[in-house]
Order: structure tokens, then C-alpha cells, then sequence
């Protein structure tokens, strides 16, 4: 004959916190915990340190000085490029509406400058360039600028 079904014995439930909620967590000891937060630190810095020269050791550099728009057709926008004297370069300028939706590009050639006669050696110059625009913009900048390659491009 046969037995009738009888629900299986379950074991008692242990109800010690690592059963509950886990076993404890293993802490870094502090010497490794400092050197960890050392290798950071010192990351952080040399990637600051290289951010912050990498644009420095571009030999050309440009600032927008200001922009008008005369018209609904022209935007002039004012800047200065920095580089070594003798060096001919080539910028982008470009003017924007008010969507910053590029309305009117130019690339212009910026002529190398005789080093005398200048404050600083004929390192910087001044552009006023004169864009045509496809419909009413409302601020003009510089893109980038580069070296002229001496192929004439």
C-alpha cells in the first residue's frame, strides 16, 4: 500500500544577519585606499596639466573682436589671429541667425606681416572681413584658423 502524500519537512530557517542581508562587505585596507586616491589624484592633475597646454602649443591662434550686420544680406566680423611672423594663414568665418543655423562661410586669407612696425613683432593681426549672407544673421565668428600650405591652397 501506499502512503498517502505528506508535504516534504522543511529545514529551519537560519536567521543570522549574513543569511539576511549578505555576508559583510571586505573593506580596503587604508595603504591601499590611499594609493588608489594617490594614482587618481595624480591623473587628474597631468590630465588638467595637458588640457590646459595643448592648446597653448598651437603656433596659431585667433579671438573675435565683434561682428555688424549692415544689412540682411552682410554680416563683418572683427578679429585678431596670432602666429609666428612670416606665416601666411587661412580662417573660416562664418555668420549665424538666430538659430545658430550657419547663414554665410567664407574661408579668408590672412597675409604674412613684415615683423617691424609692430607691437609684437608682427605676431598678431587684425582681419575685418565682409560675409555675404543668405538671409538676416545675427552674430559672425571665427571657426578655425590654420597654416596656408605653401602649394597656394
Amino acid at each position: 500500500m501506499t502512503s498517502p502524500d505528506q508535504p516534504a519537512r522543511t529545514a529551519p530557517a537560519d536567521t543570522s544577519l549574513a543569511n539576511r542581508y549578505g555576508a559583510k562587505k571586505r573593506v580596503l585596507p587604508p595603504r591601499t585606499r590611499r594609493i588608489i586616491a594617490g594614482a587618481a589624484l595624480a591623473g587628474g592633475i597631468g590630465f588638467l596639466a595637458w588640457v590646459s597646454t595643448s592648446n597653448s602649443l598651437s603656433d596659431i591662434s585667433f579671438k573675435d573682436v565683434g561682428y555688424s550686420i549692415p544689412d540682411a544680406t552682410v554680416a563683418e566680423v572683427d578679429f585678431h589671429v596670432t602666429r609666428e611672423p612670416g606665416t601666411a594663414v587661412k580662417c573660416a568665418v562664418k555668420a549665424l541667425d538666430s538659430k545658430y543655423a550657419v547663414v554665410g562661410w567664407k574661408v579668408v586669407d590672412v597675409p604674412p606681416e613684415a615683423p617691424e612696425g609692430t607691437a609684437d613683432g608682427g605676431r598678431t593681426v587684425s582681419q575685418r572681413v565682409a560675409l555675404r549672407t543668405e538671409s538676416l544673421s545675427v552674430s559672425g565668428v571665427v571657426d578655425d584658423c590654420w597654416k596656408a600650405d605653401e602649394a597656394g591652397q
